[in-house]
């Protein structure tokens, strides 16, 4: 059986392949996921839901990102991401888990700009999740 393969770099998106000998689009040699830290796979993930988060509340690049908005899917989204940082926080360690909450702090305070009607304090996208406890 072969296995899927990880792109090496986390800010390059995630490709799976099921031919383990193909190259990236980059040229650099796939990784086995196996090989791949916990860590960086969990980042990873974080930064793709940051991404399309970010997308769905208008902040991509280029003169059409208002017309992207979604706030069900970014509402999706956060929450979802709140609730991977809020997991596996503590197995992450203060160093990569501080950014991490950051840049759902910012995205839920983007969520809240874009809004017409802003949810009451709390209940926000992910709120309940990432209240420090």
């Amino acid at each position: 059986m072969l296995l899927p393969r990880i792109s090496r770099h986390p800010w390059q998106a995630v490709r799976v392949t099921e031919y383990p000998d193909e190259p990236h689009a980059g040229g650099s040699p796939a990784r086995d996921l196996a090989e791949v830290p916990a860590v960086e796979v969990v980042s990873t993930l974080a930064v793709h839901l940051m991404t399309a988060a970010a997308i769905r509340c208008g902040l991509g690049d280029g003169p059409d990102a208002l017309e992207e908005i979604d706030l069900a899917e970014a509402r999706i989204l956060i929450t979802a991401l709140a609730g991977l940082i809020n997991a596996a926080a503590p197995d992450l360690g203060a160093q990569h888990a501080a950014p991490l909450r950051d840049g759902l702090a910012a995205l839920q305070r983007a969520f809240r700009d874009v809004s017409p009607v802003p949810d009451p304090p709390g209940e926000g996208p992910g709120e309940r999740l990432s209240l420090r406890r």
